[in-house]
């Protein structure tokens, strides 16, 4: 195990401000989650938040751990592409099941095809 205090002044600092600003953009999603009325509304915010405040962190996260094993540290990289990859697909499920359900129960009504991008 590897002691923090080994950690430099100036990257205890760095990640201290990254994983802070991550946190901040995170919570700033789920405030969103909180605050906005419809489900088309709230489901958009946690998404934005997710993405960039977990890039945040983890790259916090690879700041530290690079500086204190003295290599570079890049196993979070995969993290943060599972993150990347999952949260956007998410999002896109849940809006086309929650707009396939509101059209079967007939609150709204299917989206009708622009007829100049048709051609």
């Amino acid at each position: 195990m590897i002691p923090i205090a080994e950690l430099p002044g100036w990257a205890a600092f760095l990640v201290a401000l990254l994983v802070l600003a991550g946190a901040a953009l995170t919570l700033t999603g789920a405030t969103g989650l909180l605050r906005l009325r419809t489900f088309y509304e709230r489901v958009h915010a946690p998404t934005l938040g997710t993405t960039l405040g977990a890039t945040l962190i983890l790259a916090g996260s690879m700041l530290c751990f690079t500086v204190l094993q003295s290599r570079p540290v890049v196993h979070e990289v995969l993290i943060l592409l599972f993150v990347s990859l999952t949260t956007p697909v998410t999002l896109m499920l849940l809006v086309r099941a929650a707009l396939s359900r509101d059209i079967q129960e007939g609150r709204v009504s299917p989206p009708q095809p622009d007829k100049d991008r048709s051609s």
